[in-house]
Order: C-alpha cells, then structure tokens, then sequence
C-alpha cells in the first residue's frame, strides 16, 4: 500500500464518519452520489467555459479557489461512490491505466490527441464489461488518460 492509497482510505474513513454524524448514509445510494458526482464535475466546468486555453492554465486567485473546491466536492463524491460500491478506487485506477498502456503505445499515441481506435495500431479486444475495443499491443499513453 502507498502513501497515496492511505490518504484515499483515510479520506474516505473521514467521509463516512461525516456522513454518519449526519445521518446522511440513507441518501447516499450509487444513483444519488453518481448524480452528485457529474453535478459537482459540470459545475467545475462552469470556472473554464468560455476561456481559450491560455486563460484556463491562468485563472485568478479567485476562481482558482472556487475550481480547487469544486475538485474537491467531485472527489469527495467519488470517493464516496466507490465506497459505497465496495470499490478500492487505487486499484481500480492501476488497472485502468494498465488498459490505457496497451491502447494507446507511445510509438502509435506520443503527441498526438487520438483515441485508441483511431490509431491504426495492433488488433482490438472487448474491455470487460463494457465491449470498448482494448488494443493487444504493449503500451504507455500519457498519465490518467481516460479516454
């Protein structure tokens, strides 16, 4: 276990105990937390709309703040989702960017904002659970890229 996997269980230990204190694990169902988590993302995506890119890597302190806060609600609502789905959250990141290094092979994907099928590299295998095209050849796309 890393030092990153005990600050995601120590969170998410402060959340349920935050949760319980209020009584609140009674409207925490799968369906109102993932409800709760797009709610919190697209409100985060308000501090970005409209600006070029330039602007959006430059925000002021303010709306920097706001954004920070908004992150934070989206993982808290995360981390409670996958809490309350008996999800360990690390490893399922470990094995999604396992999945992202044989779609997207840094020789087929380096620079390049292609999604994994339109690469034109090795042949494609259903992803379990879902029937996306997962690529056979070994990989290495850039960190977090969850297309």
């Amino acid at each position: 276990m890393t030092k990153a996997d005990d600050i995601l269980e120590t969170l998410s230990a402060e959340l349920l105990a935050f949760a319980r204190e209020r009584d609140w694990e009674q409207f925490h169902t799968p369906k109102n937390l993932a409800m709760s988590l797009a709610i919190e993302a697209a409100e985060l995506m308000e501090h970005f709309q409209w600006l070029d890119g330039a602007q959006s890597q430059a925000l002021p302190a303010a709306k920097h703040e706001a954004a920070a806060l908004e992150m934070a609600d989206v993982l808290i609502y995360l981390l409670r989702l996958a809490q309350v789905l008996g999800i360990d959250l690390a490893a399922a990141v470990r094995r999604k960017m396992a999945i992202n290094e044989e779609r997207y092979p840094i020789a087929a994907s380096r620079g390049k904002a292609l999604k994994y099928d339109e690469l034109g590299h090795a042949p494609i295998t259903a992803e379990p659970n879902r029937g996306d095209p997962v690529p056979t050849a070994p990989t290495g796309p850039p960190a977090g890229h969850g297309r």
